[in-house]
């Protein structure tokens, strides 16, 4: 059964200074994106059949499937970071600074090929992401995954020449584990969840990908108000959730749109967490058992849980059922709009979209999120078809 919690921690202006969220007041990690070969912003696409369809006013798609070659956002946050960590050493070590133009230069990076060891633990996205970065400047990657990760996301890892490890567990005992395990071997943690002592990483993945948002400036942001009115976002451990909530309050104040978050019935921290006497972050209480393999986390990221619990209007759990409707109302789509590639997780937004409009259980957090005729909906797919055997089995059932 879908659920919903009305967010009473929100605040107004809500402001954050921990130096972990230095890096968002800086368009470093912007800059950095579009120094990458083969950068491009990814698409913004309308859908006004669909909208028609379900009785909004607008909906509007930022598609990640088309982010490089990789399928999937994460790659915005994973590189940010290690381009932060490798730039650090090298300054140090070389006693001159390297700024995004030098680090990019092969022949100044090379006395630091193979030097470095990048990993992390990961449903599939991510690791893919920290895999990706470490082939692309001359490092090695170590990628620690749950026992049950489907095989084409073992293989996509390992097709970026890391070596995978497959966890007896969950994801957050592969977090647990891999902290261990590098500590004991020298290697560097590219973690998008913070745990007391792992701060700094996650907070620079998280300003990462704050370059979505800003790719979309000029088009529906970026002027004196959002040009639209309720924003659906995918929380696992709320890292991309964090970075939404940090650019809109910071872009936007009072003046935002409406923010919510988007989970699975079973694995839903955040919800769990918006409902403890003091909005501690607290641990799911569900099965850990959905399609939703990018969602499906335990436990929120401690420097991501402040930012959503300050900014967000609702916290929304979906089952599969409507993940998987999502995944093919985007792949066959009504009258003339696009066409889109979806995998599960990437399409909980629309999965969110679908079960307000239908579901009188959620009746109440429609009227919160004053959901009708005229709203404007930005919803964000942020993972293309990474289980293809999956995928293909969800969108021919119809």
């Amino acid at each position: 059964m879908n659920r919903f919690v009305l967010n009473r921690f929100q605040q107004e202006r809500p402001s954050w200074d921990n130096r972990e969220y230095a890096p968002f007041g800086d368009d470093d990690a912007f800059a950095f994106h579009k120094s990458l070969p083969h950068y491009h912003p990814t698409p913004l696409f309308s859908l006004p059949a669909l909208a028609h369809q379900l009785g909004v006013g607008q909906i509007l798609v930022k598609d990640e499937s088309y982010r490089f070659d990789l399928n999937a956002f994460k790659v915005l946050g994973a590189s940010s970071a290690i381009y932060r960590f490798m730039t650090g050493v090298m300054a140090v070590e070389s006693s001159e600074p390297f700024d995004i133009l030098e680090f990019m230069k092969d022949a100044r990076r090379a006395p630091w090929a193979d030097k470095f060891t990048f990993c992390t633990a990961t449903d599939g996205n991510h690791g893919r992401a920290v895999a990706w970065t470490a082939k692309r400047f001359g490092q090695k990657a170590v990628i620690y995954m749950p026992k049950g990760t489907v095989p084409a996301r073992i293989r996509n890892i390992e097709a970026e020449g890391a070596r995978v490890e497959i966890i007896e567990g969950t994801y957050d005992d592969a977090v647990k584990k891999i902290a261990i395990d590098a500590a004991q071997n020298g290697w560097q943690v590219i973690s998008d969840t913070a745990y007391p002592g792992y701060l700094t990483v996650p907070g620079q993945i998280m300003a990462g990908y704050v370059t979505m948002f800003k790719e979309m400036e000029g088009k529906i942001l970026g002027g004196e108000s959002a040009d639209v009115d309720i924003v659906f976002l995918q929380a696992g451990v709320g890292s991309f959730a964090a970075a939404a909530g940090w650019y809109y309050i910071a872009r936007y104040g009072s003046s935002r749109p409406k923010l919510v978050s988007v989970e699975p019935v079973e694995a839903a921290c955040l919800l769990e967490s918006s409902l403890t006497p003091d909005g501690r972050p607290t641990t799911a209480k569900g099965s850990f058992t959905t399609i939703m393999a990018g969602l499906n986390c335990g436990t929120p990221s401690i420097i991501a849980w402040p930012i959503i619990r300050d900014s967000f209007d609702l916290f929304l759990a979906v089952t599969d059922e409507y993940a998987a409707e999502a995944m093919r109302r985007y792949y066959h789509p009504p009258g003339d709009d696009p066409h889109i590639v979806s995998g599960e997780s990437g399409a909980a937004g629309l999965a969110a979209l679908l079960a307000l409009v239908r579901d009188d259980g959620l009746r109440e957090a429609r009227e919160k999120l004053g959901l009708g005729m005229t709203s404007r909906i930005l919803l964000v797919n942020t993972e293309g078809a990474t289980d293809p055997e999956h995928f293909r089995h969800v969108v021919e059932l119809r």
